[in-house]
């Protein structure tokens, strides 16, 4: 009986000794299946850039925009439209366009498509362009021919009140015509750049196009 209990009091002070290196090693062996287990940290996603694409679209429709006081500044009129948030545009299948300046100066515009701003103050126009404004007064009492553009690509500014266009375009001034490579107008000066190949016809003031 006294070799059992000294078997067993031997033992129990040898499991006494390796317990504290039992205890550790669990611990280490709890910790690493913890740190096996643990849920990832998702990885950062690189934002992507807004995508090209239309939020909505409209057909047979006009879009008006008017000024703080209320009145008229600009309309569009399209057979199908697509607007695009990326960058705030509108692009319209046979456009007809049609800005009123303050001093009612009227511009008007049509072509195959049409790229708009958001605001309307500016607008592309690709094949079959025409730009016209039409004869009108100025605020110092002087008649302005109407002016006619036409084009494969006209870009008109109506804040700044100008045409441009980087491709050939015949200009229509009065009973005046004029050929060019590129062009840029500038309404607010009455100047007009023609370059490239520039060919003109002028006709003496009082003097009809031969029919």
């Amino acid at each position: 009986m006294k070799a059992v209990r000294s078997l067993l009091h031997d033992g129990f002070d040898r499991v006494t000794i390796y317990l504290p290196v039992i205890l550790t090693a669990a611990l280490a062996l709890g910790t690493y299946w913890l740190v096996r287990n643990a849920p990832s940290m998702p990885e950062p996603v690189a934002k992507q850039a807004p995508k090209h694409e239309p939020d909505f679209f409209m057909r047979d429709f006009v879009v008006k925009n008017f000024l703080p006081n209320g009145e008229l500044s600009s309309e569009v009129f399209g057979k199908e439209g697509r607007h695009f948030p990326d960058n705030d545009t509108l692009e319209v299948d046979e456009v007809r366009w049609r800005s009123i300046s303050p001093e009612g100066l009227t511009i008007r515009a049509t072509a195959d498509r049409g790229l708009s701003n958001g605001d309307g103050s500016e607008i592309q126009l690709f094949g079959n362009a025409v730009v016209i404004r039409d004869a009108a007064t100025s605020a110092s009492g002087k008649a302005l021919p109407r002016l006619e553009f036409r084009g494969d690509f006209l870009h008109a500014y109506t804040a700044t009140e100008r045409v441009k266009s980087h491709k050939p375009v015949t200009l229509k001034r009065g009973a005046d015509q004029f050929t060019a490579d590129s062009m840029d107008y500038d309404n607010l000066s009455g100047v007009i750049n023609l370059r490239g190949r520039v060919k003109g016809v002028l006709l003496p003031s009082g003097a009809r196009p031969a029919s």
